[in-house]
Order: structure tokens, then sequence, then C-alpha cells
């Protein structure tokens, strides 16, 4: 009694027919690296490098906003938003002993003050806990 034929696989890669097992998808490493790297690339690179790119934009706002003889300056909200500054990004959140959360992007923050002020901050590279 003959074996049934199992019908070929096609690399999912290539569409070029796949030799080994029955459940092998593509035809060697290369093409299996390849069909994930572009899988990957076009799901989640965009929506990385756009929130990337904001993120380094506000760090680059906040820095130019900060000399280097001062360890803090005041902005307003307005000044900021003209510079292209978006507050939804940010990388993470720091809250002082007092209960004051600042928002950092990378190493540069802002704490909101009142009437639309934000008080600008540079973490320090010396000590850790600088704010």
């Amino acid at each position: 009694m003959a074996s049934p034929v199992s019908p070929q696989t096609l690399c999912l890669n290539c569409n070029k027919p796949v030799k080994g097992r029955i459940d092998k998808k593509f035809c060697d490493d290369w093409c299996r690296n390849a069909y994930n790297n572009k899988l990957n690339s076009i799901t989640t690179s965009l929506l990385v490098r756009t929130i990337n790119s904001i993120l380094k934009r506000n760090r680059k706002i906040l820095e130019s906003l900060i000399s280097p003889e001062k360890e803090t300056v005041k902005a307003s909200r307005k000044k900021l938003i003209e510079m292209g500054f978006r507050f939804e990004y940010i990388t993470h959140l720091f809250t002082t002993q007092k209960g004051q959360t600042y928002f950092f992007c990378y190493e540069y923050g802002y704490l909101p003050l009142e009437n639309d002020f934000y008080l600008i901050v540079a973490r320090n590279r010396d000590r850790e806990e600088k704010v």
C-alpha cells in the first residue's frame, strides 16, 4: 500500500518548495530571518521610530532651555509648545519626597508650576538624585 502524498509546502518568504519536516515553513534560516525582520519592521518600526523622534525632539527642546551655568530655568507652556514640545510624550516620572512629580525626557525634566509655567531641570550626572 502506498503512503499518501502530502502537498508540498512553500516557503513563506520566497515561495520556493520547502524540503524536510512537514511542519517547516521556511526553506532555510536566511528566509526565516528575512520574513520575521520584514514582518516586525512593518508593524512596530514606524511607530517606535515616530515616538523616539518625538522624545528626542522634546529632550533637545528642554536641553536648549538650560544653560550650562544654570541648574534650572522656568518656561511657559506657550513657549514650549511654540518650540514643538509634545507634553504627552515622556520617558519616565520622578516623584520627590515632598510629593512633587517631575516628568522626564531622558535626563531633562519639568515640574508643572502655577500659571502654566514649568520648572525645567537636568538630572545631575554626579549625583543620581538631583531634583
